[in-house]
């Protein structure tokens, strides 16, 4: 009698797929979640880890951004110092974070804290505009 119920469980597992016409006859899987990027990555220097947008230009932290939900650097401030775009689509992720902006555009922030490139970076890895002002910082992973 034994054997009888083992066999015809085996019969009844292997049919199973056959009688859902090979699709497994479950529910379908999920569906795979987005793929996203983060806007930026860690470097190591000789100063220590610093963040740089994906084409590997510095960025920098204004210490006037306060609130985590704006950016103080608006008008003259924006040409000097150059947010860093996020799409309109954008969303967190990780620790990066999008911020709408005043002219109604969208910047990228790293915990809460508004991201810039400074046109005084001429190449991938310079970090002139850390001297210019102490309100403007590097940006680094542990702030």
């Amino acid at each position: 009698m034994l054997r009888f119920h083992v066999a015809a469980a085996v019969i009844a597992l292997s049919t199973g797929p056959a009688l859902a016409n090979g699709h497994g006859g479950g529910d379908p899987p999920p569906p795979k979640p987005e793929a996203t990027t983060a806007p930026a990555k860690v470097v190591l220097t000789k100063q220590g880890p610093k963040l740089v947008d994906l084409k590997g230009m510095t960025l920098y932290t204004y210490e006037r951004d306060t609130t985590g939900k704006t950016s103080n650097c608006n008008g003259k401030c924006a040409q000097s110092w150059v947010p860093l775009p996020a799409t309109a689509e954008a969303k967190a992720i990780g620790d990066f974070t999008v911020i709408n902006r005043d002219d109604g555009s969208k910047m990228w922030a790293y915990r809460y804290r508004p991201l810039y490139t400074s046109p005084a970076d001429k190449a991938p890895g310079d970090a002139n505009g850390n001297a210019t002002t102490l309100q403007w910082r590097i940006a680094r992973p542990a702030e």
